[in-house]
């Protein structure tokens, strides 16, 4: 009697589990997720490396591997046990669902507005970053009772978790000791073979990094590379996934090959930072002219990526390091990834503008405006308000505007792409005849964005752009034949009062002036929501298929 209670309780505990996890969709259903991805091939052309560079390239995709590891692991706690649980199935809608979690690191659905696709969970706001059971409220009081505690649980590279019913900080160093020690490992073994001295030298510092929880250093020595075939960074940087506060960075990797006739091409843009900084629309108070100039631009292909920048969409380019101590030392290194740059056009930007755009503008969509869009995205991070005082006391935009930063940041990039590449036809570097391409381009590209979800940073940036610019008359909704097109005479300076406004908001760390302006703008509108429900059968971003998972 006893063995058979104990037999149904252990069989009534398999079935909640089952039951907690494994709500699964229908074939049907999880066959549609799949397919707002356009499956890319990703190839990795071994020719253009010597036998050492090739074994190189080995070490430093191990050490990649691991960072997956590690991601999955930041954005939910129990992501471990849902993919051992997928793992043992056999059959083939598990194998599908399996393939979607893999995907978006998790059971949440990234462009859904995390929607739960496996049982009926809900992505904690703070990730895996804090507690699921700790507000902000419960952070923000143990921060007052507790000042000293404030640096290290509001520092980018720890974890919260409690500790005898008390808030505790762990480094990332100390909280993913086993995983980090094996990434360094591959990358000493990687600055072995390394025959360039100062790739050797970032490989040698990260490797320190990852067990000291010190990123500065090696920050600082990625900014130096120089004469590199091989192109690469890894570590924690981007916030977006702590939707709480902002602080925690997520683990990433870019793994890339640079492509030197591309990268020479763009050396010039480096010299322009300061020029950009004098030419921001704002008070010349909020200026920032302390931030180092060296400004490198590199185009790369993409042999692998890791971690959160390979979670859902796909990243164009991306513009490190974040820490404010370097970009005072030496500005932030823009990094472009030709090959996906390529493949979102092709896949995405392109069929998109013809459902979209009225038909008189779609001459202007071109890959030239695409391309030099995110080169000024990147360039654009790179200058306004970074450190900052507020009430006397010196501290950084990011701090202030907590979880509304990244939306606010990736819409400032935006504008001031735009802003910027205007610029650039005044300096005599793009042809007059771009100017209308920069606007009708960026307009296709915001419905490429926002499908990604409005509650994303991209995506909700780019719907406050869409929303302010169409309400000053920038943009014109035609409700007849359901198109949009550029108001060629107002864009202009509508993009000029929405830059000043947000660049205002970050100089005065102003975060209720954020999230109104987030809460107002940041919303599907009707147009937008109409123009973009249009879209439904197209692929909303590519996913790579990496040729180097092959061997």
């Amino acid at each position: 009697m006893i063995l058979k209670k104990l037999l149904l309780a252990v069989i009534a505990v398999l079935a909640s589990f089952n039951n907690y996890f494994g709500q699964e969709m229908n074939n049907a259903e999880i066959r549609q997720l799949l397919s707002q991805y356009s499956i890319t091939k990703i190839k990795y052309d071994k020719n253009l490396l010597d036998e050492r560079e090739k074994i190189v390239i080995d070490k430093l995709y191990q050490a990649s591997k691991i960072i997956d590891e590690i991601f999955l692991e930041q954005v939910y706690s129990k992501n471990n046990d849902i993919k051992a649980e997928l793992e043992n199935k056999n059959d083939e809608n598990s194998k599908l669902i399996y393939r979607f979690f893999k995907m978006n690191f998790g059971p949440f659905d990234r462009i859904n507005h995390n929607k739960c696709f496996y049982g009926t969970l809900k992505k904690p706001e703070g990730a895996n970053f804090y507690p699921e059971d700790m507000s902000k409220e419960e952070f923000e009081s143990w921060i007052k009772n507790n000042p000293n505690d404030k640096d290290l649980f509001t520092s980018e590279f720890s974890v919260i978790r409690r500790k005898d019913t008390k808030l505790n900080a762990i480094p990332y160093s100390e909280f993913y000791i086993d995983k980090l020690s094996k990434a360094a490992g591959f990358l000493r073994e990687a600055s072995e073979y390394c025959d360039n001295a100062s790739l050797k030298k970032y490989l040698e510092l990260r490797a320190k990094a990852f067990e000291t929880n010190d990123y500065y250093e090696s920050d600082m020595a990625w900014m130096d590379l120089k004469d590199n075939k091989i192109e690469f960074v890894i570590g924690p940087y981007e916030v977006y996934e702590d939707e709480m506060f902002n602080y925690k960075a997520s683990f990433e990797a870019f793994l890339t090959i640079k492509d030197p006739v591309e990268s020479k091409k763009l050396e010039k843009f480096a010299a322009y930072l300061t020029d950009l900084e004098k030419n921001l629309p704002i008070e010349d108070k909020y200026k920032t002219f302390e931030r180092g100039s060296e400004s490198p631009i590199v185009v790369v292909n993409q042999v692998f990526s890791a971690g959160d920048t390979k979670a859902g969409v796909q990243t164009l380019a991306f513009n490190l390091p974040n820490d404010e101590r370097v970009r005072a030392a030496k500005g932030s290194k823009k990094v472009m990834l030709k090959n996906i740059h390529e493949a979102k056009f092709e896949k995405l930007l392109k069929p998109i503008a013809e459902i979209v755009l009225d038909e008189s503008q779609l001459k202007y969509v071109t890959f030239d405006a695409f391309f030099n869009h995110t080169l000024m995205h990147e360039m654009s991070h790179g200058v306004g308000p970074g450190f900052i005082e507020v009430n006397g006391q010196k501290t950084e935009v990011k701090k202030e505007l907590k979880e509304t930063y990244s939306k606010i940041e990736e819409c400032k990039a935006d504008i001031l792409g735009m802003y910027n590449n205007i610029f650039m036809v005044t300096k005599g570097e793009y042809p007059k005849e771009s100017v209308n391409e920069t606007w009708a381009t960026f307009l296709a590209g915001i419905f490429r964005s926002v499908r990604f979800g409005i509650n994303e940073a991209h995506g909700g940036g780019n719907a406050i752009i869409y929303n302010f610019l169409l309400e000053k008359g920038g943009y014109i909704y035609d409700a007849s034949t359901e198109k949009v097109k550029v108001d060629f005479e107002k864009v202009y300076p509508a993009l000029k009062e929405l830059a000043n406004k947000i660049l205002t908001i970050q100089a005065t760390g102003d975060y209720e002036g954020s999230k109104a302006l987030i809460a107002k703008y940041a919303v599907s509108s009707p147009s937008l929501e109409k123009l973009r429900a249009k879209l439904s059968v197209l692929p909303v971003d590519i996913y790579p298929d990496f040729e180097i998972d092959e061997k």
